[in-house]
């Protein structure tokens, strides 16, 4: 149904974005090696976003370009024609805050969409209604914006609106943070956020600690409520985030949103969303604003653990249906006794518990032990394997 709410997925790279769209995204945003609020990133050259669109558009599916630094002077020369090669390239929408590119791109390629980023902390209507009158097709709403207020600004301005559904959380308003630039002299607001919230701080006494970092973002038991005020669009955030994190975000999401639209009613089924969205995480997850005022339930102030995850165990390669061989790309441990599932794109998923495993000599192993290395494991699956299908440790 092409009128289904949108499901907005990050990427990083290349490499990234085709699997977010894989695992059944509707848009993938994405950040230019210029003028990009994620630096670190390994971002997008000019070819790769022409890449990026042509993928994207062979699948019915589209690409926005953020463009939402805060821009002083030496940025803007040369924005202009960078504005130009992207559009030519074929991005969909850009994702901007500054009044000058908003009214610029408006002006001169009303062909492109121009979207409000978060960067500018949008929480009334009549900033919406602003914005509307400048050209903007969408706003992307700050985080701090209840449900309730969501609907208000919807009903009231028809603006599409576009709210961020999964993945961390600043401390601060979106695009009013200097924690960065203080403490490390990186601009938060220019592509170098350091994330100084997620510091471990001593107090003056030095035998205890203090930090004030959020809990992430997890809107999964929402998506109903969502998609029933009138939200436009649902984005996850993470383009620093690995494939199989993404993979699995992206993939529990859009079971959840044709879940609402097949009027399909089993708790069971959101409860083990629910569940595979958590383990994927390394941080504890909170509605936050949504329903309520945050509070000190939704933030860490005393200490926590962050433990990297090591369910991923994975990519697979290949399956050779005629010799019922498994060909994997090792992630992480794991060994012959573990139940594992594989996952794919399309949202099948297998169980099984790893009766053999062989390393790339075909010689007969018990543990995988190397990441990078190439397993086999013999195995007759009764799901097709596509590309980007993962194998991970059972839910």
């Amino acid at each position: 149904m092409t009128n289904r709410i949108e499901l907005l997925a990050p990427a990083g790279d290349l490499e990234r974005l085709k699997v977010n769209l894989l695992y059944g995204a509707d848009a993938c945003y994405i950040g230019g090696k210029k003028y990009s609020l994620r630096a670190n990133a390994n971002n997008f050259s000019i070819e790769e976003i022409k890449e990026a669109c042509d993928f994207a558009h062979k699948l019915n599916k589209k690409v926005y370009l953020t463009l939402n630094i805060v821009f002083h002077n030496e940025d803007i020369s040369g924005v202009e024609d960078y504005i130009k090669e992207v559009v030519k390239a074929g991005i969909d929408a850009f994702i901007i805050s500054d009044p000058f590119i908003i009214n610029y791109i408006v002006t001169n390629y009303p062909e492109v969409e121009a979207h409000l980023s978060t960067q500018n902390s949008t929480t009334n209507k009549d900033t919406v209604m602003f914005f509307k009158e400048q050209g903007v097709k969408r706003v992307v709403l700050a985080r701090e914006v209840s449900l309730k207020e969501m609907k208000e600004i919807i009903d009231e301005t028809k603006v599409d609106i576009e709210v961020f559904i999964h993945g961390a959380m600043c401390t601060f308003y979106s695009g009013r943070c200097c924690l960065s630039n203080y403490v490390t002299n990186r601009d938060s607001n220019r592509g170098g956020c350091a994330q100084v919230c997620r510091f471990v701080y001593d107090y003056l006494d030095n035998d205890h600690k203090f930090t004030m970092a959020t809990k992430d973002l997890n809107l999964s038991k929402s998506i109903k409520d969502l998609i029933d005020v009138g939200v436009k669009s649902l984005k996850v955030e993470g383009r620093m985030r690995s494939i199989y994190y993404t993979a699995t975000v992206i993939g529990a999401y859009r079971k959840i949103i044709d879940y609402y639209y097949d009027n399909r009613n089993e708790p069971e089924f959101l409860l083990e969303q629910y569940k595979v969205l958590n383990r994927v995480a390394n941080r504890e997850t909170s509605s936050h604003y949504l329903y309520k005022k945050a509070d000190y339930t939704d933030q860490y102030y005393t200490g926590r653990q962050e433990l990297s995850n090591q369910d991923f165990l994975g990519l697979i390669e290949s399956y050779d249906k005629n010799n019922k061989l498994l060909k994997l790309y090792e992630r992480n441990y794991f060994k012959v006794g573990d139940e594992v599932e594989i996952f794919t794109p399309k949202g099948d998923c297998f169980s099984f518990k790893v009766e053999n495993l062989y390393n790339e000599k075909m010689e007969e192993i018990d543990v995988a032990r190397h990441p990078e290395e190439t397993l086999y494991i013999k195995i007759d699956l009764p799901i097709e394997i596509e590309e980007y299908s993962m194998m991970r440790i059972k839910v």
